[in-house]
């Protein structure tokens, strides 16, 4: 069975399109997800497919502030619920199994607190599973800026998004709290905290003057259902450093927020 690849990248509002033309290629990109994305999708496409393996499509949807292309046809991969910042899509291959593709660009900790972040993700989790149920089927892979690391609240709690770092736990399929039932997901991007296992320690930078600071984060995030898991390779799941001969750091390691985004890319690939 092919396997399916995917590209997310928040943008940070920067005109990236040949960056991203580029990175597509090198990966093999078949969906792209984007976030903060100024770029007119009909200039974001035909950037895409000049001069490249190309094929890419915009299945047009409502989200401001999340846009996906792909190499499917766009009646393979249409919305079937979005908000600005939120994107649920059916991806129906023929022969293949469907997939639900949810993308987001949660709110940033400038603006919102953590208690805010948690219940935002209270909120996302039922709206998934509300579209599991309507399709009739947990092959969710969620994707996006979280703007949270794995650890926090949102991510982890059993009310939120119930994400965990092990395969063998979430196999469980959910938990129970309380007498209520709970869906899991896998989170394989606890792996990529610090710098053991990659050429980055995370996929944004902040510094600032306070008592507690990370420093690297981890907010550019792909949660998979175990229904899917198995199809998930975790060694294909990348925090992008490079496109190419073009570096997206600088020399200290840190995103190149001036001429790239202060973000760095993830791709990962599902077999389904």
């Amino acid at each position: 069975m092919p396997s399916t690849r995917f590209l997310f990248w928040n943008i940070n509002q920067k005109p990236l399109a040949e960056l991203i033309a580029e990175l597509a290629d090198i990966h093999r990109a078949d969906v792209i997800v984007l976030a903060e994305s100024n770029t007119e999708p009909g200039v974001m496409l035909q950037t895409l497919n000049t001069g490249r393996r190309g094929g890419f499509h915009f299945p047009a949807g409502l989200s401001k502030h999340v846009k996906v292309f792909t190499r499917f046809a766009r009646e393979f991969l249409q919305p079937s619920f979005e908000t600005d910042r939120i994107s649920i899509r059916r991806l129906v291959l023929p022969a293949r199994t469907e997939l639900l593709i949810v993308a987001v660009h949660l709110p940033s900790k400038l603006h919102w607190s953590g208690e805010s972040q948690a219940f935002e993700c209270a909120e996302l989790a039922s709206r998934i599973a509300a579209e599991e149920d309507h399709v009739g089927h947990r092959r969710t892979v969620l994707v996006g800026d979280f703007n949270m690391n794995p650890f926090e609240a949102g991510m982890v709690a059993a009310g939120g998004l119930n994400s965990v770092m092990s395969r063998r736990i979430a196999s469980r399929l959910t938990r129970t709290v309380q007498g209520r039932d709970y869906r899991f997901f896998y989170n394989p991007m606890w792996g990529c905290l610090g710098d053991a296992g990659g050429e980055t320690a995370g996929s944004y930078f902040y510094d600032s003057a306070e008592h507690v600071n990370y420093f690297w984060n981890v907010f550019d995030q792909v949660l998979i259902r175990p229904e899917l898991a198995q199809g998930f390779d975790p060694s294909q799941l990348k925090i992008v450093t490079s496109a190419g001969a073009r570096s997206l750091v600088r020399a200290d390691g840190r995103p190149d927020h001036v001429t790239c985004s202060d973000h760095l890319p993830v791709v990962f690939e599902l077999n389904f």
